[in-house]
């Protein structure tokens, strides 16, 4: 029921213009980067998930398909977010994971949709990348729901890149 409301809000349109336009603090995190340098950096697609705190379009993103062993990290700064073993099929359309790797992402509430949700974002730059709800698997029962643009994956063996300053 849950994923076919966000699917009709999405088709009619109301879903989307909700999330543009709100941005982050950069400052407020550990990586301080002023928004205009985050704009140049960035493309703008990603630029406006990660610091308007937009939404993709669900089944968008490659990465919802990504099955390999590996890390998938923030788009913006490089930071491991979240061990692939933690991914599975949510059937919503978007990357979906049951945790995160510790200490990685931070949390506030959110009254976009007039119903209280819970965003998360990364703990390094600030960057938002979804919403976790409490309808996941075990062992967690969460369901981290990420922007497939917000990440980048690494697959097992490769570096990580370094975490950008």
């Amino acid at each position: 029921m849950q994923t076919n409301r966000r699917r009709y809000l999405f088709a009619s349109g109301l879903l989307l213009p909700l999330h543009v336009g709100a941005q982050q603090k950069p400052s407020a995190f550990p990586l301080k980067k002023p928004l205009a340098e985050w704009k140049k950096l960035l493309p703008p697609d990603r630029y406006r998930i990660l610091f308007e705190e937009g939404t993709e379009p669900p089944g968008s993103s490659a990465l919802n398909g990504e099955k390999r062993a590996g890390t998938f990290i923030c788009y913006a700064c490089n930071s491991p977010l979240f061990d692939s073993a933690t991914k599975f099929e949510s059937g919503t359309g978007w990357p979906s994971f049951f945790d995160v790797i510790k200490g990685t992402v931070g949390t506030k509430k959110d009254f976009k949709l007039i119903f209280p949700r819970t965003e998360y974002h990364c703990a390094h730059c600030g960057g938002h990348h979804g919403h976790v709800f409490d309808d996941g698997p075990k062992p967690t029962g969460l369901r981290y729901c990420n922007n497939g643009l917000a990440l980048t994956f690494v697959p097992k063996g490769e570096k990580l890149p370094a975490l950008r300053t």
